[in-house]
């Protein structure tokens, strides 16, 4: 049975995605019953608490609604008895992510948030706290759903799941909503007129599509936004945070799929690195970008008659966070069986990777979780490259959990946007110097790199 008052927490509820989120909930008030929601943040990040749960307050208060918005640093305070547990912390803030990016492109290797090095190392630095925040959850609210957005989405789910126990695990992302949005503007329908089939990892996934009538309209997509003979291309799919650089037309014709914006990185490698390393050379890489934009952004959220989300959070590259997270919550609460793109177990739905694998798959959300819709196979291409993707993941993982420093090579060994041998080797211990602070599973080789300094 379920319960008639529910209980939201959101642990990261700093960030200045927060008034996304409020707004959600705020548009579903007739859909989830919400008693509280409570916000939860760590020491450093107290200030930006304060600043976006004031706004939170305000936002429920103009919205008519008796919701109580707690704001908390104590975790386990906000975690007994809650009913969702949404994630969208950062760990080491945006100087993290900015290490991330800069120590790679210093190398002449790519440096993005969750692709290459850097996103490994942000899921060595954020597994290990998932894993501490399911222990709590474990204690204070073992009926809970845990409904993950903190990057690397697909593999911080992977370790929640297989590594944490916790089977009421859902990852998401706004991705492929921005493609689904994307692709109905291309056709000029609304996306409620499409079916869309997506599979693949989080940030590597391919996706087909269909009109009402039950014709693919995938191909003419590809040729709307790829082709550069037709007078009507415009602009290609993609996200705020990741350049416009064209994909190859013949290739993407060939693939017969659509690539998410994330390929680019793997399919344009040298394009992506170019225009990374111009705009490291300017002091411009997307995490310093985005610090000055959120720093923006909270001078806003201080004004005490700010009560509604402002437009400029767009430019963050968050546009469409409430309705996954927020559909994603009242979906599973009023098994509403909506169509959604999660992180979850695979369970047979992509044939070319492991039953008990976590993807990103459309799939039917439940009160019981997702259910995902079979894909089937891939073609040689994509097979191979989604396989190699997710021996990667996987490394990354054991390495994120274990501390095995031999695992974190092999984990830069695998990974496509890695060279490997001795570069992989230096660059990885580089990083973990620079992220010493928040890579306790690695202290002792981080201790044996300072001695032989």
């Amino acid at each position: 049975m379920k319960k008639e008052k529910i209980k939201i927490v959101t642990i990261g509820g700093g960030s200045s995605y927060t008034p996304e989120l409020i707004e959600g909930f705020i548009k579903r008030k007739d859909e989830l019953p919400i008693k509280e929601i409570w916000l939860v943040d760590i020491e450093d990040g107290k200030e930006k608490l304060e600043i976006v749960g004031a706004m939170a307050q305000r936002m429920v208060k103009a919205a008519g609604l008796d919701w109580k918005v707690n704001l908390t640093l104590d975790r386990r305070e906000a975690l007994k008895d809650a009913d969702f547990v949404s994630t969208q912390f950062r760990v080491g803030l945006l100087d993290a992510r900015i290490k991330d990016e800069r120590i790679p492109l210093s190398h002449g290797i790519i440096g993005q948030e969750t692709n290459g090095a850097g996103g490994m190392f942000k899921a060595f630095r954020t597994i290990p706290v998932i894993l501490d925040i399911i222990d709590d959850m474990r204690e204070l609210c073992p009926n809970a759903w845990l409904v993950n957005f903190t990057n690397p989405s697909g593999m911080v789910t992977e370790a929640a799941i297989k590594y944490g126990g916790w089977d009421r695990t859902v990852g998401l992302c706004n991705v492929p909503i921005n493609c689904i949005e994307d692709d109905a503007k291309m056709l000029g329908v609304p996306s409620s007129e499409l079916f869309f089939k997506f599979a693949g990892l989080n940030h590597f996934h391919w996706h087909r599509v269909w009109d009402k009538e039950g014709n693919e309209k995938t191909a003419e997509v590809i040729e709307k936004f790829y082709n550069p003979l037709l007078a009507e291309e415009k602009k290609d799919a993609g996200v705020a945070n990741i350049k416009d650089i064209k994909f190859n037309y013949e290739q993407v014709k060939d693939l017969g799929i659509l690539p998410c914006p994330y390929h680019r990185y793997y399919y344009i490698t040298d394009d992506m690195l170019k225009e990374e390393l111009e705009s490291y050379s300017k002091g411009e890489t997307r995490a310093e970008v985005v610090k000055r934009t959120e720093a923006e952004l909270f001078e806003l959220y201080k004004d005490p008659k700010l009560d509604y989300k402002p437009e400029q959070l767009t430019k963050r590259g968050g546009t469409h966070y409430s309705d996954a997270a927020c559909e994603l919550i009242a979906s599973i609460y009023n098994d509403k069986r909506t169509t959604m793109v999660v992180s979850t177990k695979n369970n047979g739905a992509l044939e070319d990777l492991p039953y008990d694998s976590i993807v990103e798959v459309s799939s039917t959300i439940t009160s019981h979780g997702p259910e995902p819709i079979n894909f089937g196979k891939f073609d040689p291409a994509p097979r191979g490259m989604v396989q190699i993707m997710k021996g990667m993941e996987e490394t990354t993982i054991s390495a994120a959990v274990t501390g095995n420093y031999n695992k974190a090579l092999h984990a830069f060994t695998i990974n496509p946007l890695v060279p490997s041998g001795q570069i992989a080797k230096d660059l990885l211990d580089e990083m973990l110097l620079a992220h010493k602070k928040h890579l306790p599973q690695f202290a002792e080789r981080i201790e044996k790199l300072e001695k032989n300094k």
